[in-house]
């Protein structure tokens, strides 16, 4: 559905509700639609004019000039800012026009941008610098459903294509480091937080032995079995029954003695395992790097 709400338009650009009205009244930066309940919504062609307008507003430009420009006169400024030598830690710009192409269905636009951001800043800045706070901007590292589920789709395949592809050159970890297990429980799906991990964990030389999603604990069990790991990490996404979690829990710490399991995203809450030393809960990528061993030295 090619609709959005202001709220949803403050999240996806980083501008406050607010900001977004006085640009309408004062420069006429958006023509907002009305539904038949009076209801205004914007589609998809305000969403993208409103992310050119923020991408070129942090190149010196001022936004009341911006907003007078056409939809085609923006997207010129764009070609000729991105041609220049002004983007040289620029991340912003590259997370705006990303979530543009990609709210926009525009693969084109999506995968010309992203190889920029491989030019110009080398792959781990880029998946750091940009690809992670594009995933939170957007609401898919650490929760789910802020976005309409088509879009949320397109942009998570496109984004787990890059992914796999980025994880497949990469080499499987440092002689001696601690192992990993990443896994999403059963009926979980919601897999770009984990990948994100394993890319992550393996740029600090750790070693990752990742099963993906909708993993029952029977799996898990046979995995332990044939090998040993120092870490589990896992997302939980969806909310479940208090009741039920607490089992989950339970059964899993039976499978783990001594091990430590880190679970992200917004389907536990931090009481619900605050009695377990052996858990810990993460919101962020900087709290993961925080509970990292240093790498060890050859």
């Amino acid at each position: 559905m090619d609709q959005f709400s202001i709220s949803q338009l403050s999240q996806f650009s980083g501008i406050k509700s607010h900001t977004i009205r006085i640009w309408e009244q004062r420069y006429n930066a958006l023509q907002p639609h009305r539904s038949e309940g009076n209801t205004r919504y914007y589609d998809g062609s305000q969403l993208r004019r409103l992310l050119n307008i923020v991408s070129l507003s942090g190149t010196g430009k001022k936004v009341s000039q911006l907003c007078t420009l056409s939809d085609e006169e923006l997207f010129q400024l764009r070609k000729e800012y991105e041609g220049s030598a002004g983007l040289s830690n620029d991340y912003e710009y590259f997370i705006n026009q990303l979530i543009a192409g990609g709210m926009s269905y525009d693969e084109i636009n999506f995968d010309k941008t992203f190889s920029h951001c491989l030019l110009r800043f080398g792959l781990q800045k880029t998946y750091v610098e940009i690809i992670y706070p594009l995933l939170n901007r957007i609401g898919l590292m650490w929760s789910t459903n802020n976005i309409p589920p088509s879009q949320e789709h397109y942009i998570s395949n496109l984004l787990r294509q890059k992914m796999f592809t980025a994880i497949d050159a990469m080499p499987p970890g440092v002689e001696g480091e601690e192992k990993w297990l990443l896994f999403l429980p059963e009926d979980e799906f919601h897999e770009l937080g984990l990948l994100f991990a394993n890319y992550f964990l393996r740029s600090k030389g750790k070693h990752v032995v990742y099963l993906g999603p909708n993993v029952p604990l029977s799996s898990v069990r046979h995995t332990l079995e044939d090998i040993s790991v120092h870490n589990l990490l896992l997302f939980m996404v969806h909310r479940y029954d208090a009741n039920d979690v607490a089992a989950y829990i339970n059964e899993l710490l039976e499978l783990t003695p001594g091990k430590k399991i880190y679970i992200a995203g917004n389907g536990i809450t931090n009481e619900e395992i605050s009695s377990k030393d052996s858990f810990v809960k993460l919101s962020s990528v900087e709290e993961l790097e925080s509970h990292l061993t240093p790498l060890k030295q050859s």
